[in-house]
């Protein structure tokens, strides 16, 4: 944060110049296209694993459980991160509910009760999917070391909870 300095509001000292604003200017329509998909996909996994774990029964259920609540928690961090990023490149991500749906790739969790080792498989493979779309939006955004970082991240937490969904089948 810059802090111009002692004596910089009217006592008698100038004060320091801040840093020049980063222009980033508008994102380029692949930045767009790589960030939206992420977006969407993030937002559309957090709604499956929320789905899944507040109808989950079985055996599994309570260990299932926690996992599916940490996965749901650090997707919608995730998706926020997503969305800011576009935003500080120039970009207005478009997060509404017909758009989400309508990009939707991921697996459906049918309404009603959800046994925890069908829970497992879906998310297992939705998970799956998502990891592979961030690597192709890693791809995309090759040049921009900041948002490839940024996917990078979250797609290192998400091949973990995979890793542990799959225990979960096991």
């Amino acid at each position: 944060m810059w802090y111009p300095g002692p004596g910089a509001h009217g006592c008698g000292m100038k004060s320091a110049k801040p840093e020049p604003e980063i222009a980033l200017g508008p994102a380029s329509s692949q930045y767009a296209t790589a960030l939206d998909r992420s977006l969407t996909d993030l937002l559309n996994l957090g709604l499956l694993a929320r789905q899944a774990r507040w109808n989950l029964v079985g055996p599994g259920f309570y260990g299932l459980q926690q996992v599916l609540g940490a996965l749901a928690d650090r997707v919608g961090t995730a998706a926020d991160a997503v969305a800011e990023r576009a935003v500080s490149v120039g970009h207005h991500p478009d997060a509404r509910a017909e758009v989400v749906a309508r990009g939707n790739v991921l697996p459906m969790i049918a309404p009603g009760p959800v046994r925890d080792t069908d829970a497992a498989a879906t998310l297992g493979t939705a998970l799956n999917t998502v990891v592979v779309r961030l690597r192709d939006a890693m791809n995309a955004v090759a040049d921009d070391l900041v948002t490839g970082d940024l996917l990078i991240e979250i797609t290192r937490d998400l091949e973990y909870l995979a890793w542990v969904i799959r225990a979960h089948r096991q």
